[in-house]
């Protein structure tokens, strides 16, 4: 369990001492416990990838587990305020808030998981524990998921797509989208801008005014004239990695890679299914980079930070979200595209399960890092299903705690990423793919039960 005091947490376990946690082979490595990561250690590989591409979604601020996907009337109204009547799902037994009525027509396709936790009740360290799997600490700052997956699935790893391996629609968080210490080179291609609006052009992708295609291409085909030449002069490998570059940088601008950002291309009836707003169209546009064969996709949305009127705020974003994310679960299958594509919902942590009534709050909801729900489902992942438990008032995992580390070491193995593989750091020190831990923190393993 966890003993609070203040707003620090501590792990404890009632009869069982910290002897007694590593005696029984408790010691994790990253989440996963010590006979996972050394099986996997053994095999020195994870089986064949399941999944090609991951679908991200971030909800800033933490959006609340209570008025969303796990959902407790019973425990009242200072618990679960105006929001009493949660609805069924399309799979039995399985109840979300009854403000996601479209969501719940698909949730054989995902999973919620309810026992989500950790301890950081700050926005930025939360966003990188979840982000990265890794606790913060001064001595190493680790790579988001998404870096990691650039490495390991972009270009040196053979990924031939014109558009990025890593992609963030639209503005990136630097605290969950960081590269750490494998540097720049794998950093989030960030598209900016809005992609319902009329007029969206991708930051870096619209040409200067009276520049069409065709002169563009001419001056490629200059260029290529030129550089020919050079090259006979000095093959130095320098040359071959700039002429690598630009032949990104003209398929981006010129080839499938603009077609996949280009929203007119759908039809309207498509756009209004997936809500003619910033989230539903990110939604869309994330559908359209899986199809480019994008490895890894960000969709940062929202401010769910909802100290005060807490319950105004869910009734306006649940709706959009509902809208959005439903039309994507649905289109993903119905194309084929759900098998291999790992769709991730979360926010860096949850909100209070007790209301805080009294002013200025006014029906607001506080940061809990405590216990949370998270979403995943494709690419691997088993649908339907409920993993772990929240108690009766949704404030400590009942059973089956799922921690951080546990769920992106989950994500890499489907991708067909070792998480037990060493990392190349530019200092040469020792950095896993899942970092190691020192054995101060509990491990739930990885998610087997839905994958």
């Amino acid at each position: 369990m966890l003993d609070i005091h203040g707003r620090k947490a501590a792990w404890s376990r009632p009869g069982l001492s910290r002897r007694d946690f590593m005696r029984v082979g408790a010691l994790s490595v990253a989440g996963l416990s010590l006979a996972d990561w050394l099986k996997l250690k053994a095999l020195g590989q994870v089986q064949e990838a399941k999944a090609k591409s991951v679908i991200q979604f971030f909800m800033l601020g933490g959006p609340t587990h209570l008025d969303t996907f796990d959902p407790k009337p019973e425990a009242g109204n200072d618990y679960c305020g105006p929001l009493k009547n949660p609805i069924e799902t399309n799979v039995s037994g399985i109840r979300i808030s009854e403000l996601l009525p479209l969501t719940a027509k698909q949730a054989d396709k995902f999973s919620i998981i309810r026992s989500y936790n950790h301890q950081d009740f700050g926005h930025e360290t939360a966003a990188y524990t979840v982000a990265t799997g890794a606790l913060p600490s001064g001595e190493m700052v680790y790579p988001s998921m998404g870096a990691v997956t650039s490495l390991k699935k972009g270009y040196e790893a053979g990924y031939q797509g014109g558009l990025p391996p890593y992609i963030t629609l639209t503005t990136p968080l630097p605290w969950f989208s960081d590269t750490g210490f494998l540097g720049t080179k794998y950093q989030t291609f960030a598209t900016f801008g809005d992609p319902n609006d009329k007029g969206f052009r991708v930051q870096g992708l619209a040409m200067a005014g009276g520049l069409t295609d065709k002169r563009l291409e001419e001056r490629r085909t200059l260029l290529q004239s030129v550089d020919t030449l050079a090259k006979e002069m000095d093959q130095e490998p320098a040359f071959r990695e700039i002429d690598g570059f630009h032949q990104k940088a003209y398929s981006m601008v010129l080839g499938d890679a603009k077609k996949a950002f280009d929203m007119s291309q759908e039809k309207d009836e498509v756009r209004n299914k997936y809500g003619r707003n910033f989230f539903g169209q990110s939604c869309l546009l994330a559908r359209r980079l899986v199809e480019q064969g994008v490895p890894f996709i960000t969709v940062n949305w929202g401010w769910w930070d909802t100290h005060t009127d807490n319950f105004g705020a869910v009734k306006a974003n649940l709706p959009v979200f509902d809208q959005g994310f439903a039309s994507l679960m649905e289109d993903l299958a119905q194309r084929g595209l759900l098998q291999s594509t790992i769709v991730l919902w979360y926010g860096e942590f949850g909100r209070t399960p007790k209301i805080d009534w009294n002013p200025p709050w006014n029906g607001g909801r506080h940061h809990y890092p405590l216990c949370y729900s998270a979403v995943v489902g494709g690419g691997g992942f088993r649908g339907g299903t409920v993993v772990g438990s929240s108690d009766a008032k949704g404030e400590q995992p009942k059973n089956r705690p799922v921690y951080p580390w546990d769920l992106t070491a989950s994500i890499y193995k489907l991708l067909g990423i070792n998480p037990t593989d060493r990392l190349p750091h530019p200092q040469g020190c020792v950095a896993y793919v899942t970092p190691p831990s020192k054995g101060d923190r509990p491990s739930g393993g990885l998610l087997t039960e839905i994958m």
